[in-house]
């Protein structure tokens, strides 16, 4: 029986399904979001001129801008997607600078199954706005020759988001990792704030491109 699962060992079974460290780790990301959100929700209803309240307003309003910009229009489930989108891959940097633990966005299943959230996106985003036969419709276009390679672009793109978010968050913990085994904890504490920073640049980045592609179907469907 495999002790290891996309690079990600297993620690558990549950029948036939098996229990790895990244999902263990995704769990706690989604865990501590949940409970944050709860204290902000608090927050807002019961003290809203603190600043908490002023930081969930803050993030709403960023999350909507990106949305907004990307579909061309207010979308208010493309911004809570975008936001989930956003708070998960940047919760997850910072829980890879804790000791003992990696980000689960440096496990290639993590990132392949965020990608593929975005992928069944954007049928689902054009769909809702035009119709099954309106959005089949914008792939032939151009030429019905031409829709199977706009499927294939959109397939490439999918991987593509998952390969660059698992290479980012993977080479920054693994050098990370390689520091500290060779000169101890306190030397690499620069690099880890710099994988910080690339951890959440690059979940800004997935999320800006996660807005565009689903806004792009968006606006697909708003044509007349």
């Amino acid at each position: 029986m495999t002790t290891d699962l996309f690079g990600s060992p297993v620690v558990a079974w549950l029948g036939p399904v098996p229990v790895t460290t990244a999902m263990l780790t995704s769990l706690l990301v989604t865990g501590t979001l949940l409970g944050v959100a709860a204290l902000l929700g608090r927050a807002v209803t019961e003290d809203p001129d603190g600043t908490g309240a002023a930081a969930a307003r803050g993030l709403v309003r960023f999350v909507d801008g990106v949305a907004t910009d990307a579909a061309g229009h207010a979308t208010p489930t493309l911004g809570t997607f975008a936001g989930t989108l956003l708070l998960f891959i940047a919760t997850s940097a910072v829980v890879g600078q804790l000791p003992g633990l990696r980000a689960p966005t440096a496990d290639l299943a993590v990132t392949a199954a965020l990608a593929l959230l975005v992928f069944l996106a954007v049928p689902v985003a054009g769909i809702r706005a035009r119709g099954v036969r309106g959005y089949l419709g914008h792939y032939a276009e151009t030429s019905v020759f031409l829709a199977p390679i706009e499927v294939i672009s959109e397939l490439s793109r999918t991987v593509a988001l998952a390969l660059r978010l698992f290479g980012n968050m993977m080479s920054g913990h693994l050098v990370v990792a390689l520091l500290v085994a060779l000169v101890g904890p306190l030397v690499p504490i620069p690099l880890m704030a710099l994988d910080l920073a690339i951890g959440l640049l690059q979940a800004y980045i997935f999320t800006l491109l996660a807005c565009v592609y689903v806004g792009a179907a968006i606006r697909v469907g708003a044509q007349p």
